[in-house]
């Protein structure tokens, strides 16, 4: 398994996620209990627990994992959120309507008539055609998980 959890952590790394959050993220997506410890975390990934803590307050930010204590308990409990994925996707949104922004104005600046802007423009075109469809399907990944009982 240690060998699965730094290979998909390497991919998601090289898609632009952060390294030791994409290493403690899959360690929770494989761990057989609904929540770890960052101790537990630690000891999986083989690092300190001062790295643990570090990229749990990324993935907490980006809003992939919970933090929750356990009445009683002193140490937190992570645990990701069911929805991870397709929420993770949702803010994806805002990124994908900037990019139109910004394209626009590069659009702008080497005239829409250019080549240049003519490329530009099929680039916003395609942010523009993934943002219109990203809630669509959403929607229906929504229902096939209901369908299984999993919504």
């Amino acid at each position: 398994m240690g060998r699965f959890v730094e290979r998909f952590a390497l991919v998601l790394s090289d898609n632009g996620f952060p390294r030791m959050p994409a290493r403690v993220f899959v360690g929770l997506l494989v761990a057989e209990q609904e929540t770890r410890t960052a101790a537990e975390l630690a000891q999986q990934l083989r690092v300190s627990p001062a790295a643990i803590s570090g990229a749990v307050r990324y993935l907490e930010q980006v809003g992939l994992v919970a933090r929750e204590r356990e009445p009683g308990q002193r140490s937190d409990h992570y645990r990701i959120f069911s929805n991870a994925w397709y929420e993770a996707l949702t803010r994806r949104d805002q990124m994908l309507l900037r990019f139109e922004q910004v394209l626009r104005e590069g659009i702008d600046a080497v005239g829409t008539e250019s080549l240049a802007g003519l490329r530009l423009d099929e680039t916003r075109q395609f942010f523009e055609y993934m943002r219109g469809e990203m809630p669509r399907l959403l929607a229906q990944w929504r229902e096939q998980r209901s369908k299984k009982g999993q919504g």
